[in-house]
């Protein structure tokens, strides 16, 4: 498909008018999302629109105001309505902002995950930048094969700017650096305890046994986690050394890496030791050099764990924000619970019009748009809100443009 110049150089000026006369290309390929750009045709158009952001971004702001009033009837322009996303502190002018979204492999994607994550994506948008997406795929257990295509689809039409797709699995080797650096700083250890002796001994603020070992008995341990023939499932696990008299147990000494011998979709039986969400975020945030963070408040707590990790290597922890939840009163979101009806026959797949899932909403008809400014007007208070299904439907129409 072709898209008509003059609608690239309106996304342009428009751009660069709500951002201090300077246009990034990101911004403008979501636009032309909107006029029948594909995926698979952004490659062949990408040398117009860096040539037309030359030309747009070349002339002085008062400039392109003045040009933007013969252009903006193209695309729809409406003025400002005092709704846009806060600005967000300590962002680099020359770099912009460093974000991601980490969707799990075990079922689709849906409307709590758009609310929830698109703010990164549009922040990205906003300043420039890189904007990953890192399936998080480290629990072989809940790992669907097929889930992988289809959070890249929906990745694709949701967000419009992912800069690079990871998967956490591919990444095993980078982890297992960071644990044996861990034991190296005395900062981690392999724990044999039985689950609910260490419970009971850390919820009294005592140190289990292992705690108290020294640097080359973890090393061996942790050589024997990785062995085939060693530890069993279940014996041993890697555990961050914290303090102990933390106000909060979860903070004490949580884990980091555990043996899953569950066979993967993607690396079979290729890796025994498999770590857990705290230590591969935290490491992907420092390896991909992450600035900012916006995610649900579920995950105070796991930040605060995160930064433990940060400290340890003398790393600066991202700028973080925390996003209330939408809930529902009467919408199934549980991931686990809409693959067990669709397997059941309940539901016919994830375009099913009674799941709140991307791929249904995509289905009816819902624009990118309309998500958008629904994300914007609600910002990224921390303020959960309680809603039906009918209300929230009600309140995003207000938006569809059709």
């Amino acid at each position: 498909m072709t898209i008509d110049k003059k609608i690239i150089k309106a996304y342009a000026l428009k751009n660069a008018i709500e951002h201090e006369g300077k246009a990034v290309a990101g911004s403008v390929i979501s636009g032309l999302f909107n006029h029948g750009l594909a995926k698979d045709g952004i490659k062949d158009i990408m040398p117009l629109v860096n040539a037309i952001l030359r030309e747009v971004n070349a002339i002085s702001l008062a400039e392109q105001k003045k040009e933007f009033i013969l252009w903006k009837n193209l695309i729809g322009h409406r003025p400002e309505r005092g709704d846009e996303l806060p600005e967000l502190e300590e962002v680099n002018e020359k770099t912009g902002v460093i974000m991601r979204y980490r969707p799990g492999p075990s079922g689709p994607l849906h409307i709590g995950h758009i609310i929830s994550n698109l703010p990164n994506s549009l922040y990205v948008e906003k300043y420039g930048g890189k904007f990953y997406v890192i399936i998080d795929d480290t629990d072989p257990k809940t790992c669907l094969k097929n889930a992988y295509k289809n959070i890249k689809r929906d990745c694709d039409w949701i967000f419009g700017n992912v800069y690079k797709y990871l998967n956490a699995s591919d990444r095993i080797p980078i982890y297992y650096k960071y644990c044996k650096k861990l034991i190296d700083k005395n900062s981690a250890y392999i724990c044999v305890c039985d689950n609910e002796k260490f419970k009971e001994l850390i919820n009294n603020n005592l140190p289990c046994p292992c705690r108290l070992l020294d640097k080359k008995e973890n090393l061996k341990r942790w050589k024997k986690m990785l062995d085939k023939k060693g530890y069993k499932e279940g014996e041993a696990v890697l555990r961050f050394k914290s303090d102990i008299d933390d106000p909060n147990p979860a903070m004490r000494d949580f884990p980091l890496a555990r043996i899953n011998l569950h066979k993967h979709p993607l690396k079979k039986s290729k890796y025994k030791v498999w770590p857990l969400m705290n230590l591969s975020v935290a490491i992907d945030d420092i390896e991909l050099k992450m600035t900012h963070i916006i995610r649900g408040k579920d995950h105070m707590d796991n930040a605060k764990r995160q930064k433990m990790i940060f400290d340890i290597f003398n790393k600066k922890f991202p700028k973080t924000h925390f996003i209330g939840r939408i809930k529902f009163t009467d919408l199934i979101l549980s991931k686990r619970k809409i693959n067990e009806l669709i397997d059941k026959g309940v539901f016919k797949g994830e375009e099913d019009e009674r799941i709140p899932s991307i791929a249904s909403l995509r289905k009816r008809g819902y624009k990118r748009e309309v998500f958008v400014d629904f994300v914007r007007e609600r910002g990224i208070s921390e303020v959960d809100k309680v809603i039906s299904e009918k209300d929230f439907f009600e309140a995003l129409n207000r938006f569809n443009k059709g």
